[in-house]
């Protein structure tokens, strides 16, 4: 057999150099696109970030009737530059005397559809899996597995005032 046919061939250093530095480049690239996507992950679910409570104006006094039920907009406590109209929320908010409201979220606490008010009933409604809460916010029947998520309100100079906060992703 001859040795010509065995011969393995010959690697020049510059390659070898460029192919080393490569894969360096190759780990380092992939050790920051790691730390960016785990550092917000793991503040997250650390409780790191904290969304402000801020008090937001819903409306006059004189606009809200005693025993009356109605759908309030505001803006989310933590909007983002870029959310447009998606910045805004609402909650059902009612007026049970002169200087007593009362307000949930129109979130569903099954699986967060808006739920509907029907004044007839005197029910919270939810249409995606048939929820019913009953008029303090309490499950009436269905899926969900807790009432609805209720805000403080306060009235300051004529000014009926939510306190908006994150909803809680858990019970």
């Amino acid at each position: 057999m001859s040795t010509d046919l065995m011969q393995v061939p010959e690697v020049k250093p510059c390659e070898q150099t460029r192919r080393h530095f490569l894969s360096r480049l190759t780990i380092a690239f992939g050790a920051i696109t790691g730390g960016i996507v785990a550092i917000p992950c793991v503040a997250f679910l650390l409780g790191l970030r904290k969304v402000p409570s801020v008090w937001r104006t819903v409306g006059k006094l004189e606009d809200f009737q005693i025993g009356s039920t109605v759908n309030v907009s505001f803006v989310d406590p933590s909007p983002l530059p870029w959310a447009g109209v998606t910045a805004l929320t609402a909650a059902w908010l009612r007026r049970e005397s002169a200087d007593l409201f009362i307000a949930f979220s129109v979130d569903c606490t099954h699986l967060g559809c808006p739920v509907r008010w029907l004044q007839k009933a005197n029910l919270f409604m939810c249409p995606c899996h048939g929820g019913v809460f009953y008029a303090n916010g309490t499950v009436a029947a269905g899926p969900p597995p807790r009432p609805l998520t209720k805000y403080p309100v306060r009235v300051q100079n004529g000014e009926v005032q939510i306190l908006t906060s994150p909803l809680p992703i858990t019970g």
